[in-house]
């Protein structure tokens, strides 16, 4: 097939003079080399497309492929994930990973939170604050207890999250609270905090065919300051953390059944990963989900557990292209 490749490269935009959080989410040349190559060796035709702003100018000159391998965060916007796969459905193009409702749905965490406990899958009580005086409404925290974890409603890549978001009381939850809102701009999201151990979990396939690849667990070594999945730990994760793919078959199935029906709920496709924690008493609940997935082949999740589970990263991207590929018109599958 005739597959192009959108991307959002670091460099390009640190050259710019967006900051080094800003881009925490967008890829390296190595990532995009390591695609590309991916790509190839699978039998198809790349063209490296890059950003929105080149894809604009491509289909605006007349260029259409059969499959667009799309790995764009997008830069403005809780819906800027959902950007690119828009664009797509409307040139009627196919493009790996979510349609736009789901991409944009699963960057807002609580509307997120919302319908995977309307399938039955548990999560934390949890509320949205959107200034620091709606922390005075009656009832606001009804269901909810200390400690509580607090978070930006729509970043990624641990944004916002040190040892910080989890509060013990209302003084903290308060100065919390006010700090997010006025870094990130957006409300911020406080649920139960999750004391237990972390997980994440892979998936491949679309709908009823989706499948688990295995389950993760995310140990960030003790020597380390802060005890939660950070930004600083997600960045610098060969340092600060160790991943260690689970073989307890209770927690298998349980992390297993919990994602699948996260993931199913939402309309995820292709590939994604699903976030779990254990509470207190060790049961599983929900905490994110994500439907675009990092490709890096040795710092992103998903590959990092695709090659302790034995899939190869080709064979990954090769599932991911496969799966992609029943939406694509008349190419020779």
């Amino acid at each position: 097939m005739d597959i192009g490749f959108t991307y959002d490269l670091r460099s390009e935009y640190l050259a710019l003079g967006y900051g080094e959080e800003e881009t925490a989410e967008f890829d390296s040349v190595q990532t995009i080399e390591s695609l590309e190559e991916a790509i190839t060796q699978l039998g198809h035709s790349v063209t490296r497309v890059g950003n929105i702003r080149s894809l604009v100018g491509m289909l605006n000159g007349g260029r259409r492929w059969n499959l667009v391998f799309n790995i764009c965060e997008g830069l403005h916007g809780r819906s800027r994930e959902a950007q690119i796969p828009a664009l797509l459905e409307a040139y009627d193009i196919a493009c790996c990973f979510s349609d736009p409702l789901t991409m944009a749905l699963s960057l807002d965490k609580g509307l997120t939170k919302t319908v995977v406990r309307a399938a039955g899958v548990a999560t934390p009580n949890h509320v949205v604050i959107d200034s620091v005086e709606a922390l005075d409404s009656p009832g606001v925290l009804t269901g909810l207890g200390y400690p509580l974890f607090v978070k930006p409603l729509h970043e990624g890549t641990g944004k916002g999250v040190n040892e910080g978001s989890v509060v013990h009381n209302e003084q903290g939850l308060r100065q919390r609270c006010s700090w997010l809102l006025e870094r990130y701009r957006q409300p911020a999201l406080v649920e139960g905090y999750l004391c237990g151990r972390e997980f994440t979990v892979g998936i491949l396939g679309s709908g009823s065919d989706a499948y688990v690849i295995g389950v993760l667990e995310v140990v960030i070594r003790q020597r380390q300051s802060g005890y939660v999945y950070s930004y600083e730990n997600k960045e610098f994760c060969e340092q600060l953390v160790d991943y260690v793919l689970v073989e307890d078959a209770r927690i298998k199935q349980e992390a297993s059944a919990l994602a699948i029906a996260a993931y199913r709920a939402i309309g995820c496709r292709d590939a994604g990963r699903v976030d779990v924690k254990a509470d207190a008493a060790g049961r599983l609940c929900f905490l994110e989900i994500n439907p675009l997935p990092g490709l890096h082949p040795t710092h992103s999740d998903l590959p990092i557990l695709c090659t302790k589970a034995g899939m190869s990263y080709v064979q990954l991207i090769g599932e991911i292209i496969a799966s992609a590929s029943v939406r694509v018109k008349g190419a020779k599958l």
